[in-house]
């Protein structure tokens, strides 16, 4: 009994020492780049006992610096009611009598108020911000942290990265920030973000940095960073700090379901758009492609070894891509010497890429790698396509049961109000729910233009080339949608 006593006593002497061992570890597995790790193991009171101790960053230092070069921004801007004069949505109605007089003279556009943050970048009063602070906004004041007030104008905006440069005219000496360089955070580095949430301003909040790389929806350029540093309503375009106090990003977006989730612009991506917001217009290069995700399934369709590049679908005539011999179906490995590993890098690599510079596009085609030299053009306007309508049907049908689909001719009046240049192919007019081409992504009124690479023009073609394809086990489809085409495999 003793000896089992002597046992315990020595296995909770064990488990004590462990705990506060792990303690420790965990303890500075919590410091970050830059923070000060001076009396670790060093003795607080001064005893030389060694007692362990950690020293946290010292945020009311950095409060204190940074503070002054962030705003507070305030714009006016008109909204529009879409209500013509004396309009009332009851007319001709009974209820006209009771309801009508409250809509008698409802303005067709009020003015309404909205807040932000930005930050000085120069002396002589630039400020970054969001383009959606500012956007549409009639008048701007910038408010600094001493409460001078300054009218602001636009210098150049970016909607598609949703960035803008604004300039207030307050002398030379204001303060201002440093740019860091935001490709070397690291996930788990402490920030700090500023700025005036709901109107509260100079509100300091600190955080780590909870991802990189992060996509969330809002346009062809997403690359956030991830922190839970709380950003709320009226932080949008204030800064995200390092622990060096350097700005690393712009904060731009929250989640409103969850907690601890916000979004901010890589500082490096403003950092290279900055000299072309000075300009008041930013010009991005252009390769005139429309691309997919390589997805397994795609990548043993056309033989790849593996899931990786971006899939062309869709070439602009008369575009750099077209000019440059690059093909649908091509698959884009490299862009000058850099690997595309997955289809959302090349949209960035080409937009910064200079217009009228030549670069070199490393191609998958027909199992063999490929270099194409490309001229870069300048990116047009691009304007936004809607959903196709319900198409006309109603002819012959073929089906095809292995796959789940049902398809007829495309006729005259069908191309027509498709906006298709001719008949070719054939239009999905059934899609069976549960079937292997809904789950793929095939939908009704998408166009079959090809299978396995072999064109089809009539329901002939279509019948002969899906039991080619039956045979095989693989379907690799080419399908009009939209305007444009969309590759999509099915696996069996």
């Amino acid at each position: 009994m003793n000896h089992m006593r002597n046992d315990i006593a020595r296995t909770k002497k064990h488990r004590g020492f462990s705990a506060v061992a792990l303690g420790i570890a965990v303890a500075l597995l919590l410091l970050a780049p830059g923070m000060a790790t001076a009396g670790i193991f060093g003795e607080p009171d001064g005893s030389g006992e060694g007692v362990p101790y950690i020293t946290l960053p010292d945020f009311t230092v950095l409060a204190k610096e940074l503070k002054p070069a962030v705003v507070n921004i305030s714009t006016t801007m008109v909204v529009g009611t879409g209500m013509p004069p004396g309009y009332s949505p009851f007319e001709g109605s009974p209820f006209d009598e009771f309801f009508g007089p409250f809509f008698e003279g409802f303005p067709e556009s009020f003015e309404t108020q909205s807040l932000g943050s930005g930050f000085i970048i120069s002396s002589d009063g630039f400020i970054l911000t969001n383009n959606h602070v500012v956007e549409n906004a009639t008048e701007i004041t910038v408010t600094l942290e001493d409460g001078d007030t300054y009218s602001a104008t636009i210098i150049g905006t970016d909607p598609k990265t949703d960035l803008a440069l604004i300039k207030i005219e307050a002398g030379t000496n204001l303060p201002t920030v440093t740019l860091g360089d935001s490709d070397d955070l690291e996930v788990g580095e402490w920030v700090v973000a500023i700025g005036n949430p709901f109107g509260l301003s100079e509100t300091v909040t600190a955080g780590i940095v909870s991802a990189k790389g992060r996509v969330i929806g809002s346009g062809p350029y997403d690359d956030f960073i991830q922190t839970d540093a709380s950003i709320n309503p009226g932080n949008s375009g204030g800064p995200l700090f390092n622990i060096n106090g350097e700005v690393i990003g712009i904060n731009t977006a929250i989640i409103n379901q969850g907690q601890g989730i916000g979004f901010a612009i890589p500082v490096n991506m403003a950092k290279e758009l900055l000299p072309q917001l000075k300009k008041g217009k930013v010009v991005r290069g252009w390769l005139g492609v429309v691309i997919q995700e390589v997805t397994p399934e795609l990548a043993e369709s056309f033989g790849l070894p593996e899931d990786t590049g971006a899939l062309i679908s869709d070439i602009e005539p008369g575009s750099p891509a077209d000019k440059a011999g690059m093909k649908k179906g091509d698959i884009i490995l490299k862009f000058n010497g850099v690997d595309i590993t997955e289809m959302r890098e090349l949209p960035a690599i080409v937009a910064m890429t200079p217009v009228g510079d030549r670069a070199v596009v490393t191609v998958f085609r027909d199992g063999v790698m490929k270099d194409l030299s490309v001229v870069i053009g300048e990116m047009p306007d691009e304007t936004m396509m809607g959903m196709t309508p319900s198409t006309p049907g109603g002819g012959p049908e073929v089906d095809d049961a292995d796959v789940g689909i049902s398809v007829e001719e495309v006729t005259p009046e069908i191309s027509q109000y498709l906006g298709l240049s001719d008949t070719d192919g054939v239009l999905v007019s059934r899609v069976e729910m549960g079937s292997f081409a809904e789950r793929a992504g095939i939908l009704r009124g998408d166009v079959i233009r090809e299978i396995n690479h072999k064109k089809i023009t009539t329901l002939d073609d279509f019948e002969r080339e899906m039991v080619e394809a039956q045979k095989m086990g693989r379907y690799l489809f080419l399908i009009w949608r939209n305007g444009t085409t969309v590759f999509i495999a099915i696996n069996k």
